[in-house]
Formats: structure tokens, sequence, C-alpha cells
């Protein structure tokens, strides 16, 4: 997820650590709980993203690829993090110490919002086509939900609503009240969102702050919390749909063929629209299908699906399902790649569907029709450059074993 996205899910569960623990004694100490919460809890589920300094140890694109959503997005490496953010506020916070040495409540809540907020981070990380592999090394397969785009705004609006309504300054809070309506509207504006969408967004907005003023703070933060939960259970149900209905296609278009992935990546607010993006093998032979899948054809065709988030598409859809673009590679062809270029085999521990055509090879869940993307490796020109090959490489497993035959 995105880091805006990470920071509000880390300051709701401040919040709501501080209320739901006992109050303390006096109003100087309760303050300084909440701050200390809410900043142990948005650093907390922002701390796993501090790999991206680990991103120099290779060339581009492998730098990002190999050690991005790295070590710090496993469990092993939780304890460590929980433990250096831990240290850096007992020793540049005196009185967020000085709390700590005499209220077993502040330090039940440091403990829970910097072990939640950890974890929050990837449960959240986990839930989009870009996935992590949590439990290695020990397992260091990828996982991937599949089932919330990147960036989502109905996480800024259900969580950011009721945060921004506790903020004291009347400007201030005025100000990223409208941000949460204006921003998502402007998105609608360019393309990114359906006006549907908008509408939802604007309604949730509505609510939060109707329950803000009509109920209490802590109300509307805990409807935020289970509007997100709420969400995310029908993303994951649309998910599923999603494969039963691509699965089906592919039956039709390719008899003999058999599925081996199919990666969903969500449309923002919007569970009816996806990108599939399909890898079928059979024999030698394997293929690489990127499309666009309405749920609903008859209220959002697939050519409705915003335009501006994963690119062109067709209109002539099979039941809500288009196929944009399409590739046939050998297995032969990619296994000996990989056994004659590091730089090819390092990039393999990423590849969930690869696209490799003229020298470059790319991860198509990230562009449509071949176009380059982050994750797009020059490697023909890359061993004609001499570029080295990277060390360390990370040895997360590789996402497409089944077509390098190493099960």
């Amino acid at each position: 997820m995105d880091n805006l996205t990470h920071s509000l899910a880390g300051l709701a569960l401040g919040e709501l650590t501080h209320r739901l623990l006992p109050r303390e004694p006096d109003a100087g100490r309760a303050g300084t709980r909440r701050r200390l919460l809410l900043t142990c809890a948005a650093i907390a589920s922002n701390f796993p993203d501090l790999d991206l300094v680990l991103t120099l140890l290779a060339p581009e694109p492998l730098g990002y690829l190999l050690h991005h959503r790295g070590h710090t997005h496993t469990l092993l490496y939780a304890l460590p993090q929980a433990l250096l953010l831990l240290a850096a506020i007992w020793l540049l916070w005196p009185a967020a110490r000085a709390l700590l040495r005499t209220s077993p409540q502040a330090r039940l809540g440091v403990g829970a919002s910097i072990g939640l907020g950890l974890l929050l981070h990837f449960g959240m990380d986990a839930m989009n086509v870009y996935g992590i592999h949590p439990f290695a090394p020990f397992d260091p397969r990828w996982f991937y939900g599949d089932i919330v785009f990147i960036v989502e705004p109905v996480f800024w609006v259900a969580l950011g609503t009721p945060l921004a309504a506790h903020v004291a300054r009347p400007w201030l809070r005025r100000t990223f009240l409208a941000l949460l309506l204006v921003v998502p509207g402007l998105f609608t504006l360019a393309g990114f969102l359906q006006w549907g969408s908008f509408a939802a967004l604007a309604a949730i907005w509505l609510l939060s702050a109707w329950l803000t003023r009509r109920a209490s703070e802590r109300s509307a933060l805990v409807s935020g919390v289970a509007l997100v939960l709420g969400f995310v259970l029908v993303q994951a149900g649309s998910a599923r749909l999603a494969r039963e209905q691509v699965a089906a296609n592919l039956a039709r278009l390719d008899p003999g063929a058999r599925i081996l992935d199919t990666a969903l990546s969500a449309f923002p607010a919007n569970p009816l629209c996806w990108t599939v993006i399909s890898v079928t093998g059979s024999g030698d032979a394997y293929r690489v299908r990127r499309g666009v899948l309405s749920l609903a054809p008859g209220v959002t065709p697939a050519a409705a699906c915003p335009f501006n988030i994963h690119g062109e598409y067709v209109g002539q859809a099979l039941g809500g399902l288009s196929w944009t673009w399409e590739e046939r590679g050998s297995k032969a062809r990619l296994q000996a790649l990989r056994a004659a270029d590091c730089r090819f085999d390092a990039w393999l521990h990423f590849a969930r569907t690869p696209s490799v055509s003229g020298g470059v090879a790319t991860d198509v869940r990230y562009a449509p029709r071949g176009q380059r993307n982050f994750s797009s490796l020059p490697y023909v020109q890359q061993a004609e450059a001499g570029t080295p090959c990277p060390a360390p490489v990370p040895q997360w497993g590789y996402p497409r074993a089944d077509l390098l035959d190493l099960h």
C-alpha cells in the first residue's frame, strides 16, 4: 500500500489503542500518552519501508525488485524493527521515557501500537498484486492477496475523515476534511475513478462527519475501521468471482492448457472492475494474457472501467472479460536465459507474469501491451555493457517456478 494509507491506518490504531486503555490520572500524562501512541503506531506502520535504502545494493531495476518488500517485510525481522523503534523513542523523547517508567498502561499501549503497527503493514501489503514473502527464510514463497489496489481511496476517506475531525485547530481540521473529498474528486475528473466510486466515497465522508458530530469521535473511528474491513471482505468476494469467470473463459479459449496463475489487480474503490493477467501452460509452451474484467457488464462494461488506471482497453468483451494483450513463450527458452544470465536469474525471483521480448524482460502486472515499467530489465543491454551480477541476491522463491521446472 502507499505510505499515506499506512500512516492513516497507523494513526487509527494509535487513537483506538489510546481510547481503549484506562485513563491516565491527569490531563498532561493523558496527552503525552496519546501523542506517544499515535507516533509509535504511525511510524511502525511505515517502518518496514525503510528497506528502500537497500535498493542501491544492486543495479536498476534489480535493487528495487529484490530488496523492497524484502527482509524488513518478514516476520523474522519484525522483532528487531520493534526494538529499534522502541529504543529510538526511549532515547529521543524524554517525556515519553518518564511516562513509560511510571505507567503500565502506557507500556502496554506502546507495545501494542508498535507490534500491531508492524503486522498491519505486512497485512496491508499482502492484500495487493505485488505481494510479500512474510515467512522467509523458512518459507521463501511470495504470497499475493490480489484484492485491493495499492492506492485505495476508500482507506483514505474511511480512516482519514474521523482522524481529521480530531485535529484541534479549526482551520487545519477543515482543510484536511476538504482535501479528503477534493482529492478523490480530482482523481475522478482525471479518469482514475468512476463517478459511481466518487459518490460512494462522498457518502462515506458524509457518514463519518455526521457520526463525529452526532455521536462521538470514537464511534466515527470505529465505524471507519468497520467500513474498511467490510470493503476488504467485498473485494475478497469479488476477487473469487473474478477468478471463476477467468477460469471459465480460459477453458473456452484454450481448453488444453493448464492455468498456472491468475493475477488480479483491483481498480480503486470499484469492486466491479479488475485487471486480469493469466499464465497458462501446455507442454513446453506457456502463454501470458492481460485484460480487463467487469463483473457487471450490464452496469459497467469492461471498456468503461477507468482508462487511466491500468492502460488501454478494447470494447468487445466476452461476458465482461476483454483480453487486450497476449504473449507466447517457451519454458526451455526461459530456463536457458536463467542459466546463461545472472541478472535474468535474479529478476526471476520477482517476476510473476513474465514477458520476454526484444532483449527486455518485463513483469506485465504493471503495464499493458508490453510497455516498460519499473520491473523492466534490459538484460541484453546490461550484458553487453558488462553490468555486474547483483550480489547478494536474496533467495526469495521464484514466482514462476512452475515454468522453470523447479518444483
